[in-house]
C-alpha cells in the first residue's frame, strides 16, 4: 500500500502531514511512503532526512497523487483558496485522511465525495479517551494557545513578569483567557511562565479546577450554563440572551486587562461574539486582544481575520493559523495523530473500515461517490 504526501497548498501553510520518523514507523509497518518534492521543507524536514528513513522522493504531484492513501494537513473546505484547483489530482477509490472543514464547508466536501474518493476528516473525531492520541485539534489548540501568549507579549508595550529594580518596582501584566479548552489551558500556563497575573472564564464550570490548578484565578459569572457542554466535551453555541449577560458582566472584567486572549470556538459555526466595540473602548491605551476565533469571525466585534486592527489605543489581533507559526512541532504532533488515526482504518496492509468502530464512523465523511456522515448531509440539505 503507498501511502502519499503532498506538499501543502493553502497559503502560508507550512505544516507537512508525515514527518521522517513517523515515515519509518509506516515503513516499518509494511507501507510504501512517497512524499513530494520539499514537502517538509518549510516545517524544518528536508527531503534527505525522508530518504534516510526509507521514504521514496517523488518530483510531481501527479506521481504523489497517485497514492493509495493521501494524508494532507488541509483538504477540501480547509483551503478554500486552492480546493478547486486541487480537485482534479484526486482519483476514484483514493483514501484521504486530512483537515477539511466539512462542517463549515460541506459543498467542498461533497465535490471530493463525488470524485469517488473516500474522505475522513480528523476535527470530526470523538472526544473519547481511545481516540486522545488521535486528536489533531487539541494538538494544534496547544500550539495555538502558546503562540497566542507570544504574540501578546512581542505587541504589549508592557513586560509580563513583575521586576523590582534599582529604578522601583514594575507591576505584572494581567492577562485574561477567555474559552478554557485545550488552547486556553496553554495560553494560561504560558502566561504564568512569562509572569503575569492570569485570569480566565469559561461557560462550562467544571473546567474551574483546571484554571486553578495552573495558577490562574477562574472568573466566576452567574449565568445559566446547563447546555453549555456537549457529550464531546465541546462548548456549544448558546442562546442570545446568554451572550447579552455575558458581555454585561465581562465589560468589567475587561476592562482591567493588559491582555485578552479568546478562543470560543464552535465547531462549523460562526464564533460568538464576547467583546465587543464598546468593551475595546472601555480597555487601557496600549491592551492587546488576540482572537484564536478570527477565521470564523472572531469572539471581539472589531476582528479582522489576519490583519492587525488599532481602535481606541488597544491593539487587536485575528491570526487563522498560528500552529503553522511552529511548524516543526506542529508537523510532529500531527504526525503522530496521523499515524495512530491509521491503525485504526489500516489493517494487515490494506484499508478495512469498521463501521462499529465509533473513530471510523464518526470521522468517515464520503464514500462510493456520496456523503456518509450524518452530520454533514444534514448541513448540506439546509
Amino acid at each position: 500500500m503507498f501511502v502519499a504526501v503532498p506538499r501543502e497548498s493553502h497559503p502560508g501553510e507550512r505544516r507537512v502531514a508525515l514527518v521522517p520518523a513517523t515515515a519509518a514507523q509506516l515503513i516499518k509497518a509494511g507501507m510504501e511512503v512517497l512524499v513530494e518534492t520539499g514537502a517538509g521543507a518549510s516545517a524544518g524536514y528536508a527531503d534527505q532526512q525522508y530518504i534516510d528513513k526509507g521514504a521514496k522522493i517523488v518530483g510531481s504531484r501527479d506521481e504523489v497523487f497517485a497514492g493509495d492513501v493521501i494524508l494532507q494537513v488541509r483538504a477540501a473546505g480547509a483551503t478554500p483558496q486552492t480546493a478547486a484547483a486541487n480537485l482534479e489530482s484526486y482519483r476514484k477509490g483514493q483514501v484521504v485522511v486530512a483537515m477539511c472543514d466539512p462542517l463549515g464547508s460541506p459543498k467542498a466536501a461533497a465535490e471530493l465525495a463525488a470524485k469517488g474518493v473516500t474522505l475522513f476528516s480528523l476535527e470530526l473525531l470523538p472526544r473519547i479517551t481511545r481516540a486522545q492520541s488521535m486528536d489533531v485539534l487539541s494538538s494544534m489548540a496547544t500550539v495555538a494557545g502558546y503562540k497566542a501568549v507570544l504574540l501578546a507579549a512581542e505587541t504589549l508595550p508592557k513586560m509580563f513578569p513583575m521586576l523590582m529594580t534599582a529604578a522601583g518596582t514594575l507591576s505584572p501584566a494581567k492577562a485574561f483567557i477567555v474559552g478554557v479548552g485545550v488552547a486556553g489551558l496553554q495560553a494560561i500556563a504560558t502566561a504564568k511562565r512569562l509572569g503575569a497575573l492570569v485570569s480566565a472564564y469559561d461557560v462550562r464550570p467544571a473546567v474551574k479546577e483546571q484554571v486553578l490548578s495552573l495558577g490562574a484565578k477562574f472568573v466566576e459569572m452567574e449565568l445559566e450554563t446547563g447546555d453549555a457542554e456537549d457529550k464531546g466535551g465541546y462548548a456549544q453555541a448558546m442562546g442570545e440572551e446568554f451572550y447579552r449577560k455575558q458581555r454585561e458582566l465581562m465589560t468589567r472584567v475587561v476592562a482591567e486587562q493588559d491582555v485578552v486572549i479568546t478562543t470560543a470556538a464552535v465547531p462549523g459555526k460562526k464564533s460568538p461574539i464576547l467583546v465587543t466595540k464598546e468593551m475595546v473602548a472601555g480597555m487601557m491605551p496600549g491592551a492587546v486582544i488576540v482572537d484564536l476565533a478570527a477565521e470564523r469571525g472572531g469572539n471581539c466585534e472589531l476582528t479582522k481575520a489576519d490583519e492587525t486592527v488599532v481602535e481606541h489605543g488597544v491593539t487587536i489581533l485575528g491570526p487563522t493559523n498560528l500552529p503553522s507559526t511552529a511548524p516543526f512541532h506542529a508537523s510532529q504532533m500531527y504526525s503522530k495523530n496521523i499515524q495512530t488515526f491509521l491503525k485504526a482504518i489500516v489493517k494487515e496492509g490494506k484499508v478495512e473500515l469498521d463501521m462499529e468502530d465509533e473513530v471510523v464512523r464518526d470521522t468517515l465523511v464520503a464514500r462510493d461517490g456520496a456523503v456518509v456522515n450524518g452530520r454533514v448531509a444534514d448541513l448540506l440539505k439546509g
